[in-house]
């Protein structure tokens, strides 16, 4: 059976709906009214191959961050409600990817632990805030920088019990750098959701639970 889940949340500060198949082939249909953000999510569903329909109405006029964070957690809470048990998983994902002078890597475990590592090789492996990225990188978007991708992660890690580390290897493009970032999650965790012919539909843990 193919793994699927139709969420829907509202509050006073966003309106979502989101239908996530895991086992798709990358057909999507995302809106969330920010035209940049709707191509990451789009680039995430087709390089994971998941099928993707988000529709997304926030208050925008406030913030991103309500709408973008939003749609994170219900982003989470769809890949938990598509893997039920988990059984049979490979649980693991680890890809590197570039982007022109961008690189990242994107490891991560499904393993009902939410962590969010956020990496920076050229801040010694501490985490980047907000206002020093203007220093480091250029092309700032319409108001989306690396602390709203974060805030993104976070939220979707918290919401599908993933522990997700993002290592920033080099970048110097804003857009290319989170570019990377999407799509190298959605390779991994395709990796991660899909199937080991030999684990047998047993749970990929020795505590028989994830």
């Amino acid at each position: 059976m193919s793994r699927k889940a139709h969420i829907e949340r509202k509050t006073k500060e966003t309106q979502i709906r989101l239908k996530l198949e895991l086992d798709g082939v990358g057909v999507t249909s995302v809106s969330c009214n920010l035209p940049f953000w709707d191509h990451m999510l789009t680039l995430f569903a087709q390089h994971g191959l998941f099928d993707l329909e988000l529709e997304a109405d926030g208050d925008l006029e406030v913030d991103l961050h309500h709408t973008v964070e939003d749609v994170g957690i219900v982003l989470g809470q769809a890949i938990t409600k598509a893997l039920g048990e988990k059984r049979g998983i490979c649980r693991y994902g680890n890809v590197t990817l570039p982007m022109d002078e961008a690189l990242v890597n994107v490891t991560l475990d499904l393993c009902g632990r939410p962590y969010l590592g956020w990496h920076d090789s050229s801040f010694q492996g501490n985490s980047l805030k907000s206002d020093q990225l203007p220093q480091k990188l250029g092309d700032k978007i319409v108001g989306i920088d690396l602390g709203l991708v974060r805030e993104f992660l976070k939220a979707a890690a918290n919401n599908s019990g993933m522990a997700l580390h993002v290592i920033i290897i080099a970048g110097e493009n804003l857009h290319h750098l989170i570019e990377a970032i999407f799509k190298a999650l959605g390779r991994a965790l395709s990796v991660a959701v899909s199937a080991e012919p030999r684990r047998a539909g047993r749970i990929p843990s020795t505590k028989g639970t994830l």
